[in-house]
């Protein structure tokens, strides 16, 4: 499961939300520098602990981006009554810092 965890963040990385934040979409080899590095932790971790949140859910992205010096994880998460959730995890710490309906 790992690998194919981390085949598909290396996909969801590539991909840019749309919105009005102003943020840095960090791409998939300084995420992957930072990763190696120590300077943030490994999504797959921070996955495991949202859905450890939300059980049952379903990942439908996850991006690594720099928003006001901070690096943070956008992950979007669909859950079985058809709700979606997106929480914002400190890339450093694994801190959810934000979680709510999107």
């Amino acid at each position: 499961m790992g690998a194919t965890v981390n085949k598909l963040v290396l996909c969801i990385l590539a991909v840019s939300l749309s919105g009005a934040v102003v943020a840095r979409d960090i791409d998939q080899d300084e995420a992957l520098r930072l990763r190696e590095s120590g300077a943030i932790l490994p999504l797959e971790q921070l996955l495991n602990r949202a859905l450890q949140r939300y059980p049952l859910a379903s990942l439908l992205e996850a991006e690594l981006e720099e928003e006001h010096g901070r690096l943070l994880y956008e992950v979007e998460l669909l859950l079985p009554s058809g709700e979606v959730r997106e929480l914002e995890i400190d890339a450093r710490d694994g801190r959810i810092l934000k979680d709510e309906v999107d």
